[in-house]
């Protein structure tokens, strides 16, 4: 039973950095996922390899072709739509929560993060990765507000989707302002204890990144 746990213990492990590997692009669409040279890279025999390979398949993140191999599942027009129209939804939810339980510390935290957003707007340097953080952690600390720890998990990995399928959410500088200013009017809304346009707010902002997906003909053939 030990020997059993560990084994199911440690594919889990697996199956975790494998995941984290493919949705942050190291691993690229159609590359094959060999049993051996993952095992040896992660110091683990085949077997928790293997299962964790089915894992990702039952999560559409890997094909696994008998007789051929595992190898990276890429994301379909359709699928980006479909996780776009998902976290539309659950930010939505995210946010009428976080009205509702938000606390003074949260709250001037994200003052801090659209501060902070704001200044480096102001840079004529490379600002996108410091965008990037500064944009998940806003939505990091409505996952917080929500006191769902459900709502967080789904929210994280929807998110991790999103982070894949274009290593940059903010991909021009118009877009990022445009950012800024959405977290601010849901901010407002948040403190105004308006969960309503909380909600209708955080809607809006998921749908306006795919409208911007669909400008560059990402999501459109």
């Amino acid at each position: 039973m030990a020997e059993e746990y560990q084994e199911h213990s440690l594919s889990g492990r697996v199956f975790q950095k494998i995941r984290e590997d493919i949705l942050s692009g190291k691993y690229k669409e159609n590359q094959e996922l060999r049993e051996n040279t993952i095992g040896k890279k992660l110091g683990v025999s085949r077997t928790p390899v293997r299962e964790a390979l089915r894992q990702l398949e039952l999560e559409g993140l890997v094909t696994i072709i008998p007789n051929k191999g595992a190898y990276v599942t890429g994301f379909s027009d359709k699928d980006i739509q479909d996780i776009y129209m998902i976290c539309m939804l659950l930010e939505g939810l995210c946010a009428r929560w976080a009205t509702e339980h938000i606390t003074q510390q949260q709250l001037d935290e994200l003052d801090g993060v659209i501060i902070l957003s704001e200044f480096y707007m102001k840079k004529d340097s490379n600002i996108k990765d410091q965008m990037i953080s500064l944009d998940s952690r806003f939505h990091e600390i409505l996952y917080e507000a929500s006191e769902s720890r459900f709502l967080s998990k789904l929210l994280n990995d929807f998110n991790n989707y999103v982070k894949s399928i274009n290593g940059s959410m903010l991909v021009s500088s118009d877009r990022m302002r445009k950012s800024i200013r959405e977290h601010k009017q849901i901010l407002r809304a948040i403190r105004d204890g308006d969960a309503d346009m909380a909600e209708q707010l955080a809607n809006e902002h998921v749908m306006h990144m795919l409208q911007n997906f669909k400008r560059k003909g990402i999501t459109d053939k």
